[in-house]
């Protein structure tokens, strides 16, 4: 199996592979191109997205600058997803993110890891594992979300957090390690902050 041939098997491999080089230097140039357009070139924009991403559905908008390690080729977004300034996505594997979620300001989501051991990262060798985050999510500013992870439909990350276990669907998780709150409850039906009552 060449080094291209692992980056979704979970396998230690070289990320300075020629091959891989050459193929993400193409994704790296049409990334170029997104975060170099001006605020008037919406439909530029959503056309280099279609072109960047492995998948991205309708009514998806991204805050350049956006920062991916392979320009989203690996990155598969539902529909109505919106990702706020500095997202930045190792998408070394496969990212995936459910619809109407919304990734607050640089929000980091790394699919792309190095063994502890010093022998192999002298090497420069990396694996990466696949990361999923499910319908109707609120991923705050600065969250970081590492290799591997779920994240459940419904669930709230609070800002500043670092997931580094799995968080289920319909709750809310915060801090350093990213842990449960609370679920998400009646009274989330009435407040929509602190004191202030829905009045829609």
């Amino acid at each position: 199996m060449s080094d291209f041939e692992k980056l979704h098997s979970g396998e230690l491999y070289l990320p300075g592979d020629e091959e891989i080089m050459k193929e993400q230097l193409k994704c790296l140039e049409k990334l170029y191109d997104f975060n170099n357009t001006r605020p008037s070139e919406s439909d530029k924009r959503e056309k280099l997205l279609k072109e960047m991403f492995a998948e991205i559905g309708d009514g998806c908008y991204i805050e350049p600058p956006l920062h991916a390690n392979w320009g989203g080729r690996h990155v598969h977004f539902g529909k109505n997803v919106y990702a706020n300034f500095n997202l930045t996505l190792v998408d070394d594997t496969h990212i995936t993110v459910g619809d109407h979620t919304m990734l607050g300001p640089n929000v980091t989501i790394a699919s792309a890891g190095h063994p502890i051991l010093t022998e192999l990262r002298e090497k420069a060798y990396q694996y990466n594992a696949s990361v999923r985050i499910g319908r109707n999510c609120w991923i705050g500013a600065g969250v970081i979300i590492v290799p591997g992870i779920t994240i459940g439909d419904n669930t709230v990350i609070g800002a500043g957090s670092v997931v580094t276990k799995d968080i289920p669907e319909n709750v809310v998780a915060v801090g350093n390690p990213c842990r449960i709150l609370r679920e998400i409850n009646e009274h989330d039906k009435e407040y929509y902050f602190k004191d202030k009552k829905i009045n829609l």
